[in-house]
């Protein structure tokens, strides 16, 4: 069995950050562990609060993995300290050749910023160019680039940009376009590729960024080609979004176990 790392934070309401990856590592058949980068105080409506974990700490739950477990892929999602984000660029170098995923969580959905402003040049210089693969949405793109993306076109312009900055590949995530379609895009540097699929109609989509970059490096890890194993999570991800659910007064989770049971928790 494949073991994977998630370096995230915390999300109370189980719906994203390392509670999601941990889910989608278990449902993809590898073994999750997990580095805490910040606990968040969070339900369905959104961020009410964060405590960043020290960097020390964060330094030495890597360390302890690394000396005693062989790790096969690593997923980053929120680092909101330039501290933060130097440690684990610091790990990285260690452990190179194996897929890293960094799916590059500045905003929440409710609006609260969880990359502090003067660690974005950070993430850009360190993190970037040791991902064999970053996932930003669109917000997320006009971030790193400054680009307005509203449209295929200008997906594809803000993905090269971001290409530029260091990564083996982009995938570009196109929720956030109007249309039928949820399309997303990977560059790997020379060539485009689209994956659409048909927009589902529901306000639960709690932690779908963070259970995407998390099943594509359960898909890298465990050996399939980038391009496959894009497809394959979007294959995940569109029916996890299509048995999704609400459990409070705002955007409930995507189903993580959807392969394994049913909403009832009946066993298929």
């Amino acid at each position: 069995m494949k073991n994977l790392v998630t370096i995230a934070g915390s999300d109370s309401s189980g719906g994203a950050g390392i509670q999601a990856d941990l889910k989608t590592f278990c449902a993809h058949g590898v073994f999750g562990m997990s580095v805490i980068t910040a606990v968040t105080a969070q339900n369905t409506q959104g961020v009410t609060g964060v405590q960043d974990i020290d960097p020390t700490m964060i330094k030495k739950q890597l360390e302890a993995l690394l000396d005693d477990i062989q790790i096969h892929g690593i997923k980053i999602g929120m680092v909101s300290t330039i501290n933060t984000i130097t440690t684990i660029a610091s790990f990285l170098r260690q452990v190179r050749n194996i897929p890293v995923v960094l799916d590059p969580v500045m905003v929440s959905k409710s609006g609260f910023h969880l990359l502090k402003p003067e660690a974005k040049k950070a993430m850009l210089d360190q993190l970037l160019p040791l991902a064999t693969v970053v996932t930003p949405n669109l917000p997320e793109a006009e971030v790193i680039t400054g680009l307005r993306v509203s449209s295929e076109a200008e997906m594809k312009k803000a993905g090269e940009a971001i290409y530029r900055l260091g990564p083996s590949n982009v995938l570009m995530k196109g929720g956030h376009l109007a249309g039928e379609e949820a399309v997303d895009m990977l560059y790997d540097g020379k060539n485009w590729y689209r994956y659409a699929c048909q927009r589902i109609d529901t306000k639960n989509t709690h932690g779908t960024g963070c259970t995407l970059s998390a099943s594509l490096v359960a898909n890298l890890a465990k050996e399939m080609p980038m391009r496959e194993a894009v497809e394959a999570s979007k294959s995940y991800m569109k029916k996890a979004i299509e048995e999704s659910f609400g459990i409070g007064n705002g955007p409930g989770p995507i189903h993580h176990f959807h392969e394994y049971y049913d909403l009832k928790g009946r066993r298929r």
